[in-house]
């Protein structure tokens, strides 16, 4: 199949509170990110890039709660164009929550939700995404320059 999840996302009021929690009841190793208010989660173990090495097995992060109603996991699912893809969720219906954003040298993501209101992320791989600090809301960077996000 050409979009398997590849990552999920816990949401938390106390994000250092509740990565002892997940430590405690699952032994995952929880580690913050330098420089940024995000936690990875490895559920299983992984390469030198990070990617899990056990079939199947995703690993995921933790992060500061991004709306008060944001009381879920959130899946993220691979895709090969995530400008392609958040174009055709939204002729479909899907409403965007978190527009194209970057992962500094990681990939993209962006947060939607299906008709249903089902929310979900969708992610694309990409070693050249980046981000500037102090730029304006909702601009996407690429090492090699930058350019608006789509609204």
């Amino acid at each position: 199949m050409p979009n398997p999840v590849v990552q999920f996302e816990i949401y938390a009021d106390n994000p250092e509170r509740l990565a002892g929690f997940y430590r405690e009841l699952f032994g995952w190793e929880i580690a913050a990110v330098p420089g940024m208010e995000y936690w990875l989660i490895r559920t299983v173990p992984s390469d030198a890039q990070g990617v899990p090495t056990v079939p199947g097995g995703i690993n995921g992060g933790l992060m500061k709660r991004p709306r008060p109603d944001a009381r879920n996991w959130l899946n993220c699912v691979s895709v090969g164009s995530i400008d392609q893809t958040l174009e055709k969720a939204q002729a479909a219906g899907a409403v965007v929550f978190r527009p194209k954003s970057a992962v500094p040298r990681i990939g993209w993501f962006a947060v939607l939700a299906d008709p249903e209101m089902n929310v979900f992320a969708l992610w694309q791989d990409d070693p050249d995404a980046a981000w500037r600090l102090g730029g304006p809301p909702g601009t996407c960077y690429t090492l090699n320059g930058a350019h608006p996000a789509r609204p």
